[in-house]
């Protein structure tokens, strides 16, 4: 049996929307993405956080559900924390109305490649998340979901072919972002309730 686990990353928010207060928004951002990683079948699942985060990891995790406690927050340090797991999947925590059919996606290729990422929707910077076998492939190079895109992986993969590449999902990242999350969407419910009583 593969052991594998799916890690929501508590990475720093930069922004939040207008009249909402910023550790209101990020504490629910997180909160909906962790709920969401808890529906999942056949996967452990954690979080990782700075020492300087560690609240909000206690704050939004489930009871039982480990917390990692990594020097930055980065793909590369959540990864070199795992022990015990044949595959892990490292997701940013600002993705709260993301379907958890994107996230099997990201794991899937694994089984022929070692590497697999799942760019933001939309294109610009950033990763959605990143998949890998471990022990992790001595040429992944240090990610930051913020800056990395799937073409930094693949030049540093003895092949391009390395890195599958699945489908994206949209971050909360800034103004614009507000208008891809879908209402109909089942979830993101503590997000969904900060955001509609933000002009009350």
């Amino acid at each position: 049996m593969v052991r594998r686990v799916v890690v929501a990353l508590l990475g720093p928010v930069v922004w939040s929307p207008p009249g909402v207060d910023p550790v209101q928004w990020r504490t629910a951002l997180a909160e909906d993405v962790v709920d969401l990683l808890a529906t999942l079948a056949e996967v452990e699942t954690a979080v990782a956080a700075t020492p300087a985060d560690r609240w909000l990891a206690d704050a939004v995790r489930w009871p039982g559900t480990t917390v990692y406690e990594v020097p930055e927050p980065t793909v590369t340090a959540v990864l070199a924390a795992l022990d015990g797991y044949d595959q892990a999947a490292v997701l940013a925590a600002d993705a709260p109305d993301l379907p958890g059919l994107v996230l099997g996606k990201l794991l899937r290729p694994l089984t022929s490649r070692p590497v697999a990422v799942a760019p933001v929707e939309g294109g610009g910077p950033g990763l959605l998340g990143v998949a890998s076998r471990l022990p992790v492939p001595g040429w992944l190079p240090a990610l930051d979901l913020d800056a990395a895109g799937p073409a930094d992986l693949r030049r540093a993969a003895p092949a391009p072919a390395d890195v599958a590449v699945t489908p994206g999902w949209h971050r909360l990242r800034g103004p614009a972002d507000l208008a891809a999350l879908d209402p109909a969407v089942e979830g993101w419910d503590t997000t969904r309730t900060l955001l509609s009583g933000r002009h009350a």
